[in-house]
This record gives structure tokens, sequence and C-alpha cells, in this order.
């Protein structure tokens, strides 16, 4: 059961916290008429994603096999059969478009079939990427960014939440400022040892890797401060103080780019975010300043 629970990776349904954003941002994170939608579509992106990483990891058993750390996966291991594997994955889809069928019947037939859809479209193109699109340079990369701004659409969709530009701009260029720190990883490991983990890692290096880390991250932290201070958001929570929340993301930031470059330790940033305690205050420190300028003042 160990294996098996490791196989469906539930930590790494961290990531569909995103689906909550539309919420937090519109003042409605408390309200059951929004929370219920988003609970449910949170519940089939996690399974949806963890039957993706079932296919992943017998589809990728063999290059794993040869990985430092996904050598210990449950199939690369051999702990748990590809059979197997393949049977909680299908399992995970049925059980994910259950859980939106579930709500369809209370949140009607139109909700069930544009959340399908989206989770349909979720799916295929991670198994895409799993099969054919990890191995394009740079592409790879805005994948991953991608399937972030889809889960802020679902949340947005579940909940009827009008998202703004601001929203899935920022998301889109955190999530390929995450994802371009996780790929330098791999590049480091390929430079160091010669271990290829990927077919396109001999495509990038530390120069252009570094390059590109430390333009997304500063064209994220200029998003979030024109987002604080432009009118709309200003009008919009009825505060011009948002701007002050601007420095506990510049100070994530700065962390991460100090864990990525510094001590290498960008290869999972969910065990980043689960383990690095200056990361947690960042985030705890912005959330606390964010609820207390649109919530109580």
């Amino acid at each position: 059961m160990n294996n098996i629970i490791k196989l469906l990776r539930p930590k790494q349904w961290l990531k569909n916290t995103f689906i909550f954003l539309p919420l937090f941002f519109d003042r409605h994170l408390f309200d059951l008429e929004y929370l219920v939608p988003s609970l449910l579509m949170f519940a089939s992106f996690c399974f949806a994603a963890s039957g993706v990483y079932c296919f992943n990891d017998v589809y990728d058993v063999e290059a794993d096999r040869q990985h430092p750390t996904k050598c210990k996966r449950p199939v690369a291991s051999g702990a748990v059969s590809k059979t197997t594997a393949y049977c909680l994955m299908a399992f995970c889809f049925v059980l994910s478009f259950t859980i939106l069928a579930v709500g369809g019947l209370t949140l009607g037939r139109g909700w069930f079939l544009t959340l399908s859809g989206l989770l349909l479209f979720y799916i295929l193109m991670n198994i895409s990427y799993c099969v054919k699109l990890k191995n394009i340079v740079i592409v790879d990369v805005f994948i991953i960014a991608i399937g972030f701004v889809l889960r802020v659409l679902a949340g947005g969709l579940s909940t009827g939440i009008y998202l703004t530009h601001w929203i899935i701009l920022m998301t889109f260029l955190l999530a390929l400022f995450l994802a371009f720190a996780k790929r330098r990883d791999d590049v480091v490991l390929y430079e160091k040892s010669g271990l290829a983990m990927r077919n396109n890692v001999s495509r990038y290096n530390l120069a252009f890797i570094n390059q590109v880390i430390a333009v997304v991250g500063s064209l994220t932290m200029m998003c979030y401060i024109m987002y604080t201070v432009s009118p709309e958001t200003i009008s919009r929570f009825q505060s011009p103080y948002i701007y002050a929340t601007s420095i506990f993301v510049l100070a994530g930031i700065i962390r991460y780019l100090q864990l990525t470059i510094v001590d290498v330790k960008s290869g999972s940033p969910t065990e980043v975010l689960m383990k690095d305690r200056f990361i947690q205050a960042c985030i705890i420190g912005w959330i606390l300043s964010f609820v207390l300028i649109i919530y109580v003042l």
C-alpha cells in the first residue's frame, strides 16, 4: 500500500491548490457556494494527475532505473508491477470524471461538460508530454507552465469567477520560472556525470538556464508589482496597499534562486515548498498580508 501511495504521488497534489486562486483573489475563499465546486474540481484534478503519474512511471521505467533518485520509484524499483500501475491509472481517470459527474448533478449539465472538456485536454496534454513533448527543448517547459494555467482556468470556470489577464500572466510566469529551475538540476547532473535523464538535456547548459531563470524571475516580479499598483486592482479591492505584499514575493523568488543556483536543490519544487522554512514563511507572510488588506482593512 505504501508503494501504491508513492506511485500516486499525493505530495504533488499541492500543485492543484492553484485552482483556489480565483476564489482568493475574488474574496470568495470562505463562501460555501464557491468553495464546493472548487473542492470538486481540486479532487478531480488530483486523481487525474495521479493517473498521469502512473502512466509516466510505466512509460519511463527504463530511464528512471538509470536515474540516481528516480530509480527508487515504485515501478522502476519493481515494487509495483506495470499491470498494477496501469489499473491504478484507469481507476484514477474514471474516479476523476466521476467526481465531475457528481458535481454536474447539482451544478448543472453545462458545468460538467465544460470542465470535462478542460480536464480531458489536461490529461491528453500531459500524456503527450510524457510520450513526446518533454523531449522538445523549451516546449517541454512551456507545457508544464500551461498545466498550471489550466488549473487556474478550472478554478475560474468551476465557480464562474472572471479571471483577469493579470492572474493568467502571473501563473504562467511563476510556473515557467519553477519549471526552468527544475530543469537546471537535470543540466547539473548531465554536466557532472554525463547521465542524460532527458533526451533534450544536451540542448540546455548552465549559462543558458541561469540567464533564462533570471529573466523569467524578473518578469514574474515585475508583473506582480504592476498588478498590485494597477488601477483595476486598486479599484477591485478598494485598497491602494496591495503593493505591500510584493516584499514577500520578492523574498520568495530570491530565496528560490539561491536554492537553485547555490544549493542546487530545485529538482522538485513541491519538496522545496514543503521543506524550506524561509519560503514557507514568505508564503505565509504573503497570504496573511493579502488577507489583512483585502478582507480586513
